[in-house]
Order: structure tokens, then C-alpha cells, then sequence
């Protein structure tokens, strides 16, 4: 019996394997490897990766879900 064990989520110590930048997506390969990536890189990489895995983690919609600056709480 296999058991399928859902992807952790990714945090802040994650990090891209191409530049260091926080990961957002993970892919696991079917050697069994995995290998993360920042936004940036999971987009000019994605059609590669997608082509190679054998399953794909993608949290980069996290990205939209913050304003991309603060409200001034005392204007």
C-alpha cells in the first residue's frame, strides 16, 4: 500500500536553488530529488521543469495575496 503525502508548504527558509531568493515552487523529480525555485525562475523555467517532474508544489499565487505596499494607517 503507498500512501500519498501531501507537499509541505513552503516558508521563508526555503530557498531558490538558482539564486537564493525565498522558493515558491518545489519539484520533485523522479530520481527523487527536488529542487526549489523563486517565482522569478520557476516562470522563465516552468515549461522545463514541468516536462521533467513528477509532481510540482507552486505557491507563487501567495505573491498576490499581499498588497505591494502597506496601507498608511495614519494619513
Amino acid at each position: 500500500m503507498t500512501t500519498a503525502v501531501a507537499p509541505s508548504a513552503l516558508t521563508a527558509t526555503d530557498r531558490c536553488d538558482r539564486c537564493g531568493a525565498q522558493a515558491y515552487l518545489r519539484v520533485v523529480l523522479s530520481s527523487g530529488g527536488e529542487l526549489l525555485f523563486c517565482a522569478h525562475h520557476a516562470r522563465e523555467h516552468g515549461d522545463k521543469l514541468r516536462a521533467v517532474a513528477v509532481s510540482v508544489h507552486d505557491e507563487t499565487d501567495r505573491l498576490s495575496d499581499t498588497p505591494a505596499i502597506a496601507p498608511d494607517a495614519e494619513r
